[in-house]
Formats: C-alpha cells, structure tokens, sequence
C-alpha cells in the first residue's frame, strides 16, 4: 500500500509523492525545541511523531534528508537570561544537550541537521530584505521589521492556507511584536525586532538597527536554506498551525523563491495536543512532565516512546501512569516472545516473513495507523508463542521471526530492554530456592519465591533453568 498522509494544507489524506523527479529523495523539516527549559512530555509527543514521519518514510525506501531546528533566540530565551544574569550561549547551551540526551533516551533518530537560529542570522537578513524589496515588509519608526498581511493579499496571495480564517471579524492590520500572539489578531508580525534595554546583550548589527529576528522568519529561512526553496514535509504541532505555520507560509512564499508553481511546502503535519490524566498540563494540577520527571520514577525510555506511538498522531491523547504500567506489561510480552525465539533459533539467520510486513506496511502506511500497526504486532506475537508452546515452530522458523521484528522494530524503534544486573544478594535467594526445590523442600522454596517477589523479582523457569526479572 502507498503511503498515504493527511495533509493540512489540503484538508484530506493524500498519497504520499515527493517532489524530487526520481521519486525517491524527500525533504523533511521539523520545528525544533525552544531552549529555554527541559522538554516536557508535550513536546515529546510531537517529537516522536516526527521520529515515526522519518522512521516510515525510509521503511518505505525513502532517502530522507531531516532538518530540525534549534530556536536559541526568542522572547522567552532572552527574559531567562536576563533573569538568570548568564551569558546567552552558555544558558541555552545547558538545555540544547539536555533534549539531544532525551532525544536518544526515547531512541529517536538524530536529524541530519539541526540549525541554530543565531547561527543563521545572515541569512535571515537576507530573507527580510528580500520581503522589503519586493514590498511585503515595511520599517517602523523604531527600527523593527514587520510583515504586511495586507499588501501580501493585495497581490493575490492568500493569507489563511492552513487555517480558515474571517478578516472581517478579526483585528486586521496591527502590529505585534511578540513571537507568539493570540489567535483572533491576524496582525502584521515582526521580521526583525528592533534592540530594546531588556534585551541586554542578544543583538545582532543589521541594515535596520540592532536587534534580533522574530520567532516565525528564523525557520523560513534556515528550512529554505538547507532543504531549498520547495520542500516535501514540514512538521509540527496542532499549536504551531496558527500563526507560526502560517507566517512562514506567507513570508516564504512571498519572497517568491518557488518556481514552476511550486509552493513552499507540499505536505504539511500536525500532531494532536497530549492530556495528562484527562487534563490539560499544568504545574500547579501536579501532572507537568519532562522525560527526566518520568525516568525518576522508574520508567524507560523505550516504556515512554512505546506509550507516545499508541494513538493515533492526529487524535488528543491521554498521558497517565497507569499507561506507561501498560507499556511497560506490553513490552514484556514481545520481549519474553524474543528470548524464546532466539533460544529457538540457536543462532540461526533467517528471512523476513513478508505475509506480516505486508499487514504490518498496510496499517502504517494508512496516515500512520499505530494502533492498527501495533494490533498486528500483538496478533504474531500470539500466534507466535502458541506456535513455541506447541513446539510447531523450528529454528528456522524462530530466525525468520527476528528477522521480521528488526524490521518492525525499524518503524516502532523500541529497541530492547536495558540489560539488568542482578544484586549478589537477589541471585544468592535464587540459588537458596533451587536448591530446596532439588531438596523437595518446597514450603522453603515457596518463602523464597515470595521474599524475592517483595524485592522486585520473579522467578521464571527456562530450558535453560531458573532466572529472575524485575516485576
């Protein structure tokens, strides 16, 4: 089955074409992180869904090139180092290593590029002075750079491509200096902000004054920059559609790089907003989550990704606890199912069974179907483990099933479990109840079963013997 996406700016599920003649390289551009605190479990979902975008696009034989912004300039960056009293680079430096920690800990691939903004501060000069060229921009009495939303749709170009939007209940045609602003202001937004003393020492010269970008012209003009003037797919939260999404639309497009009736983007994506315990994040609700909050309380990474790729991207998801206790019980299945394949499989390699990644391609490859795609996962997983119980499934059968999963697991990225070292003292209560069951002891074995159950362990009888795992 073709790949099939919902694209925003169409309003539809549309087969999936690149741009490139070839059909085979593909342009990918997600809006990054704002560094100006750790993560938070919100933010996260959006990431793995781009992860997933990246992981489906090359299981589809697809040469991704992925673009991932980091956005180290921006109103709330500037007033944490104005309140922290640190220098700009090292504030955001601290927070930039932090998400590119959490981003391995939930196994997402590493972009190809992530551009800072303060390093692109050239090119978005030159962005805007193109925009004040061609008339779309205009300079205001304190040296700031604004966008005109009004000239723009005076020379036929359409302001509301991904959102409907009616100018004659909205506030049209005034200025707002802020990165981000309310919904109902369809306003003339700032390109380029003009030094004020609170921005202390953030500034870069430019023809107009010092001063920075605004938030919205940093991605149009490093997207354009490395992936070109017409790109395949740009991703980002439901949140970011209305105005970041939209501003770039309008300020790429309106420099008029595109050629041959091309626009600035083919395919746009939008992941859902995440409720935690059916309520909307908040810190002083007790339910604001980074990764690291959740790693604290015993969860992995693999449990937390496993949990993020359950529903479907487009829909609002519930984050809970309970949850993750969920994914953590789901995981185990699959990864008991592959300890008693590879036992099976002695070593053994083998071929992918195509009738699973045919059922397995057809669900993802449906607007990326994760519950569809995990339900085929769960079905072979049964049918295998009545297969080994039956003993009906041989080494070559056992190999071509791990064959199979690394390539699911391509997609799914939840790799396999951290390995445990067990304490001296949890394997010394091991052997104590191995021998007295060989003792015929079994009231003692039963004791002991049951102390290591109240440490954290169970007891689990192999082909090989006797092993513990962690409940």
């Amino acid at each position: 089955m073709a790949l099939r996406l919902f694209n925003t700016l169409s309003r539809s599920v549309q087969e999936f074409v690149p741009l490139d003649p070839a059909g085979r390289k593909v342009g990918l551009y997600c809006c990054g992180p704002t560094v100006y605190d750790f993560a938070h479990i919100g933010n996260w979902r959006t990431f793995v869904f781009a992860d997933l975008v990246r992981r489906v696009l090359e299981f589809n034989g697809y040469a991704v090139r992925h673009v991932m912004n980091i956005t180290d300039v921006d109103d709330k960056i500037i007033r944490r180092v104005r309140e922290t009293g640190r220098a700009h680079r090292e504030f955001t430096a601290q927070y930039e290593e932090a998400f590119f920690a959490d981003l391995k800990t939930l196994n997402c691939r590493a972009p190809h590029l992530t551009p800072r903004a303060t390093e692109h501060i050239e090119d978005i000069i030159g962005l805007i002075a193109r925009l004040l060229e061609r008339g779309l921009a205009y300079t205001a009495p304190d040296g700031s750079v604004y966008f005109s939303i009004e000239k723009y749709r005076g020379c036929g170009c359409r302001y509301g491509q991904l959102v409907n939007l009616n100018f004659d209940a909205l506030r049209v045609g005034e200025r707002v200096r802020s990165d981000e602003y309310e919904k109902e202001a369809v306003a003339d937004f700032a390109l380029w902000k003009a030094r004020v003393p609170e921005d202390g020492p953030v500034f870069w010269p430019s023809p107009w004054g010092p001063g920075r970008p605004g938030w919205h012209i940093e991605c149009s003009a490093m997207s354009m920059k490395l992936l070109g003037p017409s790109f395949d797919l740009h991703l980002g939260g439901e949140d970011l559609i209305f105005p970041h999404h939209e501003d770039e639309i309008a300020q790429s497009e309106g420099a008029g790089m595109q050629t041959g009736g091309q626009r600035f983007v083919k395919y746009w994506l939008h992941g859902a907003h995440l409720l935690v315990e059916n309520k909307k994040m908040s810190k002083s609700l007790g339910n604001f989550f980074t990764l690291r909050d959740l790693l604290d309380k015993g969860f992995a990474g693999r449990e937390i990704r496993h949990l993020l790729l359950t529903a479907h991207y487009r829909e609002t998801f519930n984050f809970t606890l309970e949850g993750l206790r969920a994914a953590r019980a789901a995981l185990q299945r699959i990864d008991e199912c592959l300890g008693k394949l590879r036992e099976r499989a002695a070593g053994r390699k083998g071929a992918e069974d195509p009738a699973v990644l045919e059922a397995f391609a057809g669900a993802i490859n449906d607007d990326l179907n994760v519950s569809r795609a995990w339900s085929v996962v769960f079905e072979w997983v049964r049918e295998l483990n009545r297969q080994l119980a039956e003993n009906r499934l041989d080494a070559a059968g056992a190999a071509a099933a791990l064959a199979t999963w690394d390539r699911l697991d391509t997609v799914l990225g939840v790799g396999a479990p951290a390995e445990i070292e067990v304490p001296a003292e949890i394997n010394a209560l091991l052997a104590a109840r191995q021998e007295a069951r060989k003792a015929r002891d079994f009231k003692r074995a039963d004791a002991l079963r049951d102390e290591l159950k109240a440490k954290g362990w169970i007891i689990e009888d192999t082909p090989k013997g006797a092993r513990v795992k962690r409940l």
